[in-house]
């Protein structure tokens, strides 16, 4: 069977409707939603530091003498994550929502008032802490596939910077992660990453790549499964690892979504640098009985030292079977590190 959106794992998964419904919506309207978060934020100024861009470099005298330094002067305190600390495991689990504001029909984080789904995140975080913290995450769609290649051709859009940026400071308020969500279309994903760079450098933000939509010349999102590599997720993994080198950043996460094994080849091409947590998320939508064999499948071959995340979706899993309990989730081997509701 030819790997196709709406199947819960192409071949490695559940034939359901439901699915096909949640991927035709985001192909077909991706480029209407858009439109809708353009009026989610006013322009950005791109040197205003509250934007997440660092401030402009200052030049000052040195000091004529010794005498001349403060007394008692301490080090500048190492950046941290949200809730303390510079390494995501084994200390915390994350637990999340993924979404869009103004297109409900792309994740949970889409629906409502943030300021309320954000608290919502926190409740259900709780419920999957089992001997760890909680950390809650807010996954924004950063760049999102669409079907009309617009006027690059890329097939992709990017989310308004003041979007982002209101995101950014909702998940500083609740002291969660912020991971940028990128489903590619024809771009190049780490280019996509790049042009993020102003967020990156923060503490708390991170990056989750969604290979399904990286589209080959000639293919377009919607119409059939994309696909990444083991070498690719490296380059944006190096990436990433060398901006918390350069600004002396916690560790930093780096999610890629896994609906159907031939959604990433060559998986023994991927390597982990240092700094970064890579966690690969077995996605797909299906039955608790479909779901664990998915997860049983692509756990399978998983390369050392990457960690594992588990996406449950609230209205499509429900409607093929149910919707998985956290103790189903964390009763999984190994135990998710990251559990994700769209």
């Amino acid at each position: 069977m030819a790997d196709e959106p709406g199947r819960t794992g192409g071949p490695d998964g559940a034939n359901d409707a439901g699915g096909a419904s949640r991927r035709g919506v985001l192909a077909a309207t991706a480029a209407a939603g858009l439109g809708l978060l353009a009026a989610c934020g006013e322009p950005v100024v791109r040197d205003d530091p509250a934007n997440g861009a660092p401030p402009p470099e200052r030049r000052t005298k040195p000091p004529r003498t010794p005498a001349a330094r403060p007394t008692g002067h301490r080090p500048r305190p190492r950046p941290e994550l949200p809730r303390g600390g510079r390494e995501l495991f084994p200390r915390y689990r994350l637990v999340g929502f993924c979404g869009l504001p103004g297109a409900a029909a792309l994740g949970r984080l889409g629906t409502g008032d943030p300021g309320a789904r954000a608290a919502e995140i926190e409740k259900v975080a709780h419920r999957y802490a089992a001997g760890r913290e909680p950390l809650p995450v807010l996954e924004l769609l950063a760049v999102v596939a669409n079907a009309a290649p617009g006027p690059d051709g890329a097939y992709r859009s990017r989310t308004p910077a003041a979007t982002i940026r209101r995101f950014h400071e909702l998940a500083r308020a609740r002291r969660a992660l912020l991971l940028l969500n990128i489903q590619p279309g024809r771009a190049a994903p780490l280019d996509e990453v790049k042009a993020l760079r102003e967020w990156l450098v923060h503490p708390d933000v991170g990056i989750a790549l969604d290979p399904e939509w990286e589209m080959g010349p000639g293919e377009v999102p919607g119409r059939k499964f994309g696909h990444t590599s083991g070498r690719e997720v490296t380059g944006v993994a190096r990436y990433l690892s060398g901006l918390v080198g350069e600004h002396d950043l916690p560790v930093k996460p780096l999610v890629f979504h896994q609906v159907a094994s031939s959604v990433l080849r060559a998986e023994s091409a991927l390597r982990p640098q240092p700094g970064v947590a890579v966690i690969k998320c077995a996605d797909g939508i299906g039955s608790p009985g479909l779901k664990r064999g998915t997860w049983r499948r692509l756990v399978s071959r998983i390369p050392q030292d990457v960690h594992t995340g588990f996406k449950l979706f609230y209205e499509e899993d429900a409607e093929v079977g149910r919707l998985m309990t956290p103790k189903e989730v964390l009763a999984l081997t190994p135990r998710p590190d990251y559990v994700m509701y769209e």
